[in-house]
């Protein structure tokens, strides 16, 4: 298959998984079966219909309404769809192949855990486990880092986040993190390898300066107890740090 056909079949399987992501998004907070069940209206329950699944077009050619009570679509749905054909389009540019897809599925899972986290401040074990479980498998074809570099991170990544947040509850006697951060930290030295994890740290430190300042110009309140999705500032910066390290070849020791 010529090369310049991968990044459109990565485009068009990311529109596809995005949709999955997108129901898994509004429907597990909620204790809702993402499996199981025809696919509905979020507000009047009706099944939709399969001119109503196609990824985005659907969204645009209702006008983001329901075709059944016109209610308003949950705009996650195209977002999530959006943000997973771009992330597969690109995956599948830089490493056309297994790789890709691989690599496509590591931004995937990090796309819905940095939404679960920034919608509802929730990084579920289940897609944390995932993502370091398919992170060690794929040294298997992927060996930069090897498996060795990506255990070590797994480990460390960890372990030092839950230590800081260990500190600071000494010292402060409340909670600094949130218990799924140090996990997805490991979750990504398991892709990245050990060497990355401080890059990860000060990429997610800067998004999440920036998302502050942002809130400030929009005059939103923040305090010295505002939570923050530091599970959502990590999974932004670790996906581009892949694509760094898989299109140099390792720029990362």
């Amino acid at each position: 298959m010529p090369d310049f056909v991968y990044p459109i079949f990565g485009v068009l399987l990311g529109l596809i998984v995005g949709s999955f992501l997108a129901t898994i998004l509004i429907r597990w907070p909620k204790d809702e079966s993402i499996m199981t069940g025809r696919s509905q209206c979020d507000s009047c329950g009706k099944h939709l219909r399969i001119s109503d699944l196609i990824p985005v077009v659907s969204f645009v050619i209702r006008s983001g309404k329901c075709a059944f009570c016109g209610s308003k679509i949950q705009p996650d749905h195209p977002y999530i769809e959006l943000g997973a054909g771009l992330i597969g389009g690109i995956a599948f540019y830089v490493e056309p192949g297994w790789s890709g897809l691989l690599g496509a599925g590591f931004g995937w899972l990090l796309l819905v855990l940095a939404a679960l986290d920034a919608k509802h401040l929730w990084l579920p074990d289940k897609l944390t486990i995932l993502l370091a479980l398919l992170g060690l498998g794929s040294s298997f074809w992927i060996n930069d880092p090897d498996i060795i570099n990506r255990l070590i991170g797994g480990v460390s990544g960890f372990l030092g986040l839950f230590l800081i947040g260990w500190v600071y509850k000494i010292f402060r006697k409340k909670e600094g993190l949130g218990g799924g951060d140090p996990k997805l930290l490991g979750a990504i030295g398991c892709w990245l390898g050990w060497s990355a994890l401080p890059l990860v740290v000060l990429g997610a430190a800067l998004v999440g300066i920036i998302s502050l300042i942002t809130m400030r110009l929009r005059h939103q309140s923040i305090t010295a107890d505002s939570a923050l999705p530091l599970g959502s500032f990590m999974a932004v910066t670790a996906f581009p740090l892949w694509i760094a390290q898989t299109a140099i070849g390792g720029f990362i020791l």
